[in-house]
């Protein structure tokens, strides 16, 4: 990790963006285990991503070296990357936010690497770092080789390409027969709500393809317009909220010659498709209802496309989607999970491999028999485990932390985080061998974490207290600002220097306690505690953060002034911000709202049905969730935040609800972004929050 020049932390949040340049990511081991091939910037300011290799066994007898494989500068002549509208939203989706490479895809052998750089496609061979611009149809968004190395695949336009990798016979295999359809790319809810950030799946031979075909005609049309740019045109997007008609999704097994066989399920009941893939035992889909009730697990009959039940799951909130499911072992054991009483287990042909307690994660690789696994005994941790059949589950990281990896027969690409130390430490592991570091570039933080863990009350709440590094026992109490999340999408409260634990200390430097809690529905305690929060996404969440509030204040007595706490949060945790001053003024004095899904209608049909079921249904549900009939009971200061060209939570949200606020006559604050999306990183926009809560409290 490099060391940085004197600066603010809200300086270097923007320039670092969040301490992600210059960290090492995307690892790919080579099936012989002696390649490990990464994306990384040349420093901890430097937005350009470079492709490398790590040669675990270089000729010289070192124990690892480095080679740059592309540098973009370099291939570009130093002129700027250029971005299409469709690369732009892939990166935003995928949060990568840098430029040259943010993604790459190899062979199965990982001997030839491709990416996009402005528009254009190029090609690696990793073994002598030739690289080379193909004469593909731009631009180019996700190529991807087939498993042979024979030819790469790519989207341009709405449209799936086939290219041979030497740079002949460019053609299209499959091409829009509609106005507002697609092929290969996933959907809104597919990418913002299912992790699944792809649309085409090559078959291991690499002759054909599995290629989900989206009709979006059926729905809703909607604008964004930056108001601050009046000369440009209102950008239309098509966007699926709750309760409207999502996009029509089919498979279609696909020729290299643009012939297609539709894969047949009953989609009527079964619009949703989650997953897919094709492996060694053939092609396969993990399908959903509209309720969510039930996912089924397809094989996929690769000649006439018929499908066959391998597994249904069923749950009476809703089945979870981990990822990295659902997955097979070379053997052809299904790997899946299985919810029983308050542990998530992972699952092999069904049944529980792995200890009650024990909470799987995420499933990171599967190589042969082996599969890779992330999961927690202790939610604010997460360990690597690794399950065989002649072993079993077994632990790999002792360390406290937060550990994520990659493996390849026996190499172990393992990346390390913990509160105790700044920034990643990733490390090569290989029996009998010494580890090899992947080193590091991004800067060191410009404040130190003064942090307490805790788990407080009766509900054992796991909380973090961040306190300015200069308060002593006996200065007196601090007025208090919770920084939470709170929600599904996020756990904060994590043994990890991440940088919001970072951006949560500078806001305890400036002179308050800052108190960031994991309530419920956040991920890490189990599936009866995600539950709690079907049918009311915000009251108990709420609940939690007025309850680890006392108990730290009872835990911590005289250091918390309960008569001046502000709350301040971004998307989900911004509408719990809202919330707070609206339905707990006897708690909250102040309140800072980002981007908040103030109107649960507002949001898209996966995430926003998953817990809150079709508003037609439950209205309910959503009115107890949403907060525009609230505006009335307003009489703590508020100040709104939202980026005016924001296609996750549209900046309707905001606007909806200061209109409701002025129609009530209660005044408030509202802060329009021009030209801002969802993700926001801003040195100016954090020292705003700070100006008003000094203010307030």
């Amino acid at each position: 990790m490099s060391t940085t020049t004197s600066t603010t932390l809200p300086e270097q949040l923007t320039r670092t963006q969040r301490f992600t340049l210059g960290a090492p990511g995307q690892f790919t081991v080579a099936p012989d285990g002696t390649t490990v091939l990464f994306v990384r910037s040349r420093g901890g300011a430097d937005p350009v991503g470079c492709l490398w290799a790590l040669d675990l066994e270089p000729a010289e007898g070192r124990a690892g070296v480095e080679r740059l494989l592309v540098d973009p500068a370099e291939l570009l002549g130093g002129a700027g990357e250029q971005l299409s509208e469709a690369e732009r939203t892939r990166r935003e989706r995928t949060r990568q936010f840098g430029r040259g490479i943010t993604g790459y895809a190899t062979d199965r052998a990982a001997t030839l690497a491709v990416f996009t750089l402005s528009g254009e496609l190029w090609t690696v061979d990793t073994a002598t770092g030739a690289a080379r611009r193909l004469p593909a149809e731009a631009p180019v968004v996700d190529p991807r080789p087939d498993p042979t190395g024979r030819r790469i695949a790519y989207l341009s336009g709405d449209a799936l390409r086939v290219i041979e990798a030497d740079g002949t016979g460019d053609r299209a295999v499959a091409v829009p027969d509609g106005p507002a359809v697609s092929f290969g790319r996933p959907e809104h809810v597919a990418a913002e709500s299912m992790h699944r950030q792809r649309g085409y799946w090559w078959a291991p031979d690499g002759m054909r393809l599995l290629v989900a075909r989206v009709d979006e005609s059926m729905v809703a049309l909607w604008y964004l317009a930056d108001p601050a740019r009046p000369e440009l045109a209102p950008r239309d997007v098509r966007y699926p909220a709750a309760g409207t008609a999502n996009a029509e999704v089919t498979l279609w097994l696909t020729e290299l010659d643009g012939r297609r066989t539709e894969v047949r399920w009953d989609r009527t009941a079964f619009e949703y498709l989650t997953a897919a893939g094709w492996d060694a035992h053939g092609p396969f889909a993990a399908v959903q209802t509209r309720d969510q009730h039930t996912v089924r697990l397809l094989a996929i009959d690769p000649v006439d496309g018929a499908t066959t039940t391998l597994h249904e799951q069923h749950d009476d909130c809703w089945v979870q989607l981990v990822h990295g499911l659902p997955a097979r072992t070379a053997g052809g054991a299904l790997l899946g999970f299985a919810d029983r009483g308050d542990t998530r287990h992972l699952t092999v042909d069904g049944e529980p491999v792995t200890a009650p307690g024990l909470q799987l994660r995420e499933v990171l690789s599967v190589d042969g028999d082996q599969v890779l696994f992330a999961a927690s005994e202790e939610p604010t941790r997460v360990e690597l485990w690794s399950w065989q059949p002649e072993s079993g589950a077994r632990r790999l990281t002792d360390e406290p932390g937060r550990h994520s990896g990659v493996r390849s027969g026996a190499t172990l690409v393992h990346t390390a985080r913990s509160l105790a130390r700044p920034g990643s430490r990733t490390r090569v592991l290989r029996p009998g061998r010494p580890a090899v570091e992947i080193a590091s570039h991004a800067e060191a933080p410009a404040l130190a974490l003064r942090v307490e863990s805790a788990a407080v009350g009766p509900r054992g709440l796991r909380t973090q207290l961040f306190l300015p590094s200069w308060h002593r026992e006996g200065d007196g109490p601090l007025p208090v600002l919770l920084d939470p999340y709170a929600g599904p999408a996020l756990q904060k409260v994590v043994d990890d220097g991440a940088w919001w634990a970072l951006q949560s200390q500078w806001f305890a430097e400036q002179g308050f306690a800052v108190l960031v809690t994991d309530g419920v529905g956040v991920s890490g305690r189990g599936p009866a505690w995600e539950r709690e929060v079907y049918g009311d996404s915000v009251n108990p969440a709420l609940d939690d953060q007025v309850a680890a509030l006392h108990a730290t204040a009872e835990r911590r007595p005289g250091l918390l002034d309960l008569d001046r706490v502000g709350i301040r949060g971004w998307s989900f945790s911004g509408t719990l911000a809202a919330a707070a001053v609206l339905r707990r003024p006897d708690v909250f004095h102040a309140a800072v709202a980002g981007a908040g899904n103030h109107d649960q209608r507002l949001y898209d049909t996966h995430w926003r049905e998953r817990f809150l079921g079709h508003p037609d249904e439950h209205p309910d549900w959503y009115d107890r969730s949403s907060l525009l009939l609230d505006a009335p009971k307003l009489r703590r200061p508020l100040l709104l935040v939202h980026g005016m060209v924001d296609d996750n939570v549209l900046a309707a949200n905001t606007l909806r609800l200061s209109a409701a606020l002025l129609a009530a006559g209660r005044p408030h604050e509202v802060l329009p972004l021009s030209g801002a999306t969802h993700a926001v990183t801003s040195a100016e926009l954090l020292g705003h929050q700070l100006a008003f809560l000094r203010r307030h409290l």
